[in-house]
């Protein structure tokens, strides 16, 4: 297949390869992420995704299953008898180190998800600077063959977005949103 423009050969290029290309550069991303975490964070996500899972579930069932046992059966010396405030305790301790360690594991998962939401908003930036460019070009060549371009639309749609303006325009409407409409019939 020859380029119409440069008359040289292109390689064939198909969707299937650019998503694939595109997939593999994530999973490098996502890959480094992981072995750059800390050993706190490789602690706390082991201990919380063990503590997500059934077997930690059965195991708790079978030691509690044997405490309660050992202290109530008849005969045998009880070292934490009813109301088993020993276990109390150990419960609570336990679920205290739980929820640290799970939200140890959360605020890395906030991390990476904010680095992936920069990324986009990055890329979301990048195509529309590229698209405001392609239509300023666009623009040019049909006022060179001589094409009508009075959509105003075009007009307003070539002009650079401004994100500083965006933001002001979102946190204007969901302030408008959260006002009493007695409120905001006075504007």
């Amino acid at each position: 297949m020859k380029n119409r423009f440069s008359g040289h050969s292109a390689p064939k290029v198909c969707a299937d390869d650019l998503t694939r290309e595109n997939v593999q550069s994530m999973r490098r991303v996502e890959e480094t992420a992981m072995a750059n975490r800390s050993r706190a964070d490789r602690m706390a996500a082991f201990i919380a995704g063990f503590c997500g899972s059934m077997p930690f579930v059965w195991l708790h069932a079978a030691a509690f299953a044997c405490w309660i046992g050992f202290n109530t059966w008849p005969g045998v010396a009880h070292w934490d008898p009813y109301p088993f405030t020993f276990l109390t305790l150990v419960v609570s301790l336990e679920a205290i180190f739980l929820a640290s360690f799970i939200l140890i594991s959360q605020n890395y998962e906030l991390r990476i998800s904010d680095r992936r939401n920069q990324l986009d908003l990055q890329i979301n930036l990048l195509t529309e600077q590229e698209n405001t460019k392609m239509i300023q070009m666009l623009e040019r060549i049909a006022e060179k063959v001589g094409a009508d371009i009075a959509d105003p639309e075009v007009r307003i749609l070539e002009e650079n977005t401004d994100p500083e303006k965006l933001v002001a325009q979102i946190e204007q409407a969901q302030s408008e949103e959260t006002q009493p409409p007695e409120a905001a019939k006075k504007r």
